[in-house]
């Protein structure tokens, strides 16, 4: 399963990517606000930190302008995936952007309908957004399973979901099961990952015991820290 990590605070990023575990990222208008900054630069900057895909979603609503919007996002790094809503426009923008060879991301879908239409489209990614449905009562987590059994059964499509509005641990281990090959992870759930409370406890009791030793496995040979710059 690969992991996206969902958040345009270049800090976090660079942080994150430092682990080996991210393998894109995700935005939308909503983050890159909160980021502040020139929206371009700050895709670019996320394409230089991050080798794999980047979603950076146009702003327009009409198909003519998405596909302009598109097409200059798509300059920005080969790594751009460009994000469309999940409209009648948004498909038909997926069409034409996909046929260019660009990187589509088809985002807030909510329905195997919608779906199987953005595969339909020539989509790079579908992005069902889970925690907005159990937000409303349903359970979020069978739209992913609902279009990982139509995707395998349908081997024509070539679209990956990629599970998004992510809210909790369970959710990525869900969505794991289901199949789903893609999650984007806000940086508070991906290290939620990290964390049990007996491994805090284990890695405290091994501590104490060889802390009684008096041994010290490098001796002198301690890292010194890196020198401020």
């Amino acid at each position: 399963m690969k992991f996206f990590i969902d958040t345009a605070d270049l800090d976090e990023i660079r942080d994150l990517a430092a682990t080996g575990l991210i393998d894109g990222a995700t935005t939308n208008p909503s983050l890159v606000a909160k980021a502040g900054g020139k929206f371009e630069d700050i895709i670019a900057e996320i394409c230089a930190i991050l080798p794999g895909p980047v979603s950076a979603e146009v702003a327009a609503t009409d198909f003519e302008t998405m596909v302009a919007e598109g097409r200059k996002l798509a300059k920005i790094a080969p790594n751009v995936t460009v994000k469309v809503p999940l409209t009648p426009d948004g498909l038909k923008a997926c069409k034409t952007l996909t046929d260019d060879g660009t990187m589509v991301n088809v985002t807030l879908c909510f329905s195997a309908g919608q779906a199987i239409l953005a595969a339909k489209a020539g989509a790079t990614f579908v992005s069902p957004f889970i925690g907005r449905l159990d937000d409303i009562g349903l359970r979020g987590m069978d739209l992913i399973e609902d279009i990982c059994t139509i995707y395998r059964a349908q081997p024509a499509f070539k679209t990956e979901v990629l599970v998004a509005s992510v809210r909790s641990v369970g959710h990525v281990i869900d969505a794991a099961k289901a199949g789903a090959p893609v999650a984007t992870l806000p940086p508070v759930v991906l290290r939620a990952l990290y964390s049990h409370p007996l491994t805090d406890k284990g890695l405290a009791a091994f501590l104490s015991d060889w802390e009684k030793t008096g041994q010290s496995i490098l001796g002198d040979d301690v890292p010194k820290p890196a020198a401020a710059e």
